[in-house]
């Protein structure tokens, strides 16, 4: 059985959480493609959102996350490629409900809002569900394809 890659990346917000999540992936036996940044410097968050959600979506990885001071920003990058459905958590419940209920591929956390212990709770619920599908999949499918309409009441 080959192992899964995980796509990472972070601005400098996220530098020093992105270390830490790189060594939690792979003590959890994930292959590991760090898209960067390399350090504390000043970069812009949205290239790395980017980068990840193409390693994604471009089958260079399995699962993604990605990192900045508060997850905000790189979520919204990565969530204007199609086929990407980035989650913001800020615990683990929320984390594993994302890839349950909503199929997420990419984990987004916030450096700046939480510590590196939740982080890896997030990472470890992230990666340890599958998708349940079912009642689920009308709902992702609308998120893959919207039609904006009004909602049914």
């Amino acid at each position: 059985m080959s192992r899964q890659t995980i796509a990472i990346g972070a601005d400098h917000a996220g530098f020093a959480l992105k270390t830490a999540m790189v060594d939690e992936l792979k003590s959890m036996g994930f292959d590991v493609l760090d898209l960067g940044t390399s350090s504390e410097a000043s970069v812009d968050y949205p290239d790395y959102g980017y980068a990840v959600a193409r390693a994604v979506t471009g089958g260079a990885a399995f699962r993604g996350v990605l990192i900045c001071g508060t997850g905000v920003g790189i979520s919204i990058a990565a969530n204007r490629h199609p086929g990407i459905r980035a989650a913001l958590c800020t615990h683990g419940v929320m984390a594993r409900l994302a890839r349950e209920h909503n199929d997420a591929n990419v984990l987004v956390l916030g450096a700046r809002i939480i510590g590196t212990e939740i982080a890896r709770e997030c990472v470890r619920q992230f990666l340890s569900v599958q998708y349940a599908g079912g009642r689920h999949d009308a709902r992702v499918a609308k998120l893959t394809h919207p039609h904006f309409e009004e909602p049914a009441e």
